[in-house]
């Protein structure tokens, strides 16, 4: 007989949350839309997050193409 693998599904804390909370309230109630506007709130601070990352990343590369040597000569003597 063959063995059949049970597939783990893997959810976000946060998102295992909101999914557990929609659950338990009625997707009519003042608590769902406070949820939806909370959804959408914490996706917003998460691409600020990520915008600012992206914006450091590309200030470094900018920095380092802005650097050259310079060649010195030295006088022995």
């Amino acid at each position: 007989m063959v063995k059949q693998k049970e597939e783990e599904m893997v959810v976000c804390p946060v998102g295992r949350f909101f999914m557990d909370l929609q659950r338990v309230s009625g997707k009519k109630s003042g608590f769902f839309e406070h949820l939806s506007r909370s959804q959408v709130e914490f996706l917003k601070a998460i691409r600020s997050l990520v915008d600012e990352k992206i914006e450091t990343l590309e200030f470094k590369k900018q920095a380092r193409e802005g650097k050259k040597a310079t060649k010195i000569e030295v006088e022995e003597g």
